[in-house]
């Protein structure tokens, strides 16, 4: 933390910068407030303003201009380039990329003859991805591209934010998450194909063993995705292909696993 008092405001401003970033302000506030008194001698045509505050001559135009106003205004100056440095600051970090992988919700038993990834969600299903939906939204965790098969009218019903998402439906997803080793880098390829660079989270949904594997390969940690369990994985990158091959396996900071019982 950085403290120093500004030669045109009787108050410390208190900035959180490096002495780089600080020196940059600086500077910028600097080059800004003497094109604001150019401007203003410019504008001027005969005659010397009086400063009121302190009685003294201030060749700035006609009309008297209180000093007051030029330390608010070198403030704004002041911010204004404290403003830039941080989005300087900002651009020059990586993106971070968001990847929820949701294991799928439990299905429903009375319909024996219906296969495996045809059948609905059981009543115990429907309320846990309605559950897992809005903890999602109000984490903040909002897809803005789902990679699914079912399971996701429900959750844009109940959680509004979901609705935005552009969706594509997998059908691979189902059988490969049946194929020991197959699923990361399935998941991998289809998220690059449909992602873009201004899409920074991605939920895609499936089926264990896969599910679980592919979170375990992702993050390097022992990952357990019960039905409708959402494993939260983060990685920079400016690109989502940039992230896979920064981060790769075992690279992925998993920051948490959201469930219909957990207190989110």
């Amino acid at each position: 933390m950085f403290n120093f008092m500004s030669p045109f405001s009787d108050q410390a401003i208190i900035f959180n910068f490096t002495s780089i970033q600080r020196k940059t302000i600086w500077q910028i506030a600097a080059q800004r407030f003497q094109i604001l008194k150019s401007e203003m001698n410019a504008s001027a045509t005969v005659g010397v303003g009086t400063c009121l505050s302190t009685s003294k001559p201030l060749s700035i135009g006609l009309t008297p201009v209180p000093i007051c106003l030029l330390r608010r205004r070198r403030r704004c100056l002041m911010i204004g380039a404290e403003t830039e440095v941080e989005l300087a600051a900002s651009e020059a970090q990586p993106a971070s990329r968001r990847l929820i992988l949701l294991r799928h919700a439990k299905s429903s038993w009375q319909h024996p003859s219906l296969r495996d990834h045809d059948r609905p969600l059981s009543k115990t299903g429907r309320v846990d991805a309605v559950t897992v939906s809005r903890k999602l939204q109000r984490m903040g965790w909002i897809p803005q591209l789902i990679l699914c098969r079912e399971t996701l009218n429900i959750m844009q019903e109940e959680a509004r934010g979901f609705l935005e998402a552009e969706v594509h439906f997998i059908s691979s997803y189902y059988s490969i998450a049946a194929m020991d080793g197959q699923t990361a880098e399935h998941l991998q390829r289809t998220i690059c194909h449909y992602s873009r660079d201004e899409l920074f989270t991605i939920m895609c949904m499936g089926h264990n063993r896969g599910w679980e594997e592919a979170a375990s390969m992702f993050t390097g940690a022992s990952v357990e995705l019960k039905t409708c369990n959402a494993a939260l994985l983060e990685a920079p990158g400016k690109s989502w292909e940039e992230a896979f091959a920064v981060a790769g396996y075992g690279g992925w900071k998993l920051q948490g696993i959201v469930t219909p019982s957990s207190n989110l």
